[in-house]
């Protein structure tokens, strides 16, 4: 089982995550990032899941202890909308990235919807940072460009997602190839939020599952 910790940001400033560590002392680390609903049960069962696989995980708490019920779009968009992701990205999820790299370890970002839009912010401003997997998130270009991603980027869209959707994720990956950046891309004959086991709605287990095959061997392969 993991524990809350609290660890520092670039500015000083502390913040609080889940920590799950693998059993081996010297595995490579992989920072989680929460769905809009925020730091759900779901979440810290996905770092549990992490460390089982090899990897200390950690799950940044961006919304300050605030988590939303699954059933509570509204609430959820409002959390959202207030967080202010580039001092998310740039200081609470880059503060959880040099707390897994801190003995040395290469250290790769992964997130969920809102999490996924930060998984690319990240890959853009994060230096520490040495992969990425991002399921079913893109942030505006503003905030992002695909020609500004500085490391291998593994990706995962749902094909019935009317948040992320098709035409998005398309021109996302246009744009990655024209930028000559790394984009291994998968996408399922799913709904946005596939991966989430606790939201029966929209769960697929087979999607969910081979899309967490390929997100450990990437990381396995990049992080060692």
């Amino acid at each position: 089982m993991g524990t809350i910790i609290t660890f520092k940001r670039p500015d000083g400033n502390e913040a609080s995550g889940y920590l799950a560590n693998a059993a081996r002392g010297n595995a490579p680390g992989v920072v989680v990032i929460q769905e809009w609903w925020g730091l759900q049960e779901q979440i810290k069962g996905m770092c549990e899941r992490f460390a089982r696989a090899g990897f200390d995980a950690l799950a940044p708490d961006l919304y300050k202890g605030t988590v939303v019920p699954y059933h509570n779009t509204v609430a959820a968009e409002k959390e959202m909308n207030s967080l202010d992701f580039m001092d998310a990205t740039t200081q609470t999820v880059r503060g959880a990235v040099q707390y897994l790299a801190r003995n040395g370890a290469k250290v790769g970002l992964t997130g969920f919807c809102l999490g996924g839009a930060v998984t690319i912010i990240g890959a853009t401003k994060i230096p520490e940072l040495t992969a990425a997997v991002v399921f079913y998130g893109i942030p505006p270009e503003a905030a992002a460009k695909p020609a500004d991603v500085k490391i291998p980027l593994q990706a995962h869209f749902a094909s019935k997602d009317d948040w992320c959707t098709p035409a998005a994720v398309d021109a996302f990956e246009k744009a990655m190839k024209a930028a000559g950046k790394s984009l291994d891309i998968h996408r399922y004959d799913a709904e946005h939020g596939f991966a989430n086991e606790q939201r029966l709605s929209v769960h697929d287990r087979q999607c969910a599952e081979l899309a967490w095959g390929r997100a450990t061997e990437y990381f396995a392969k990049h992080l060692g």
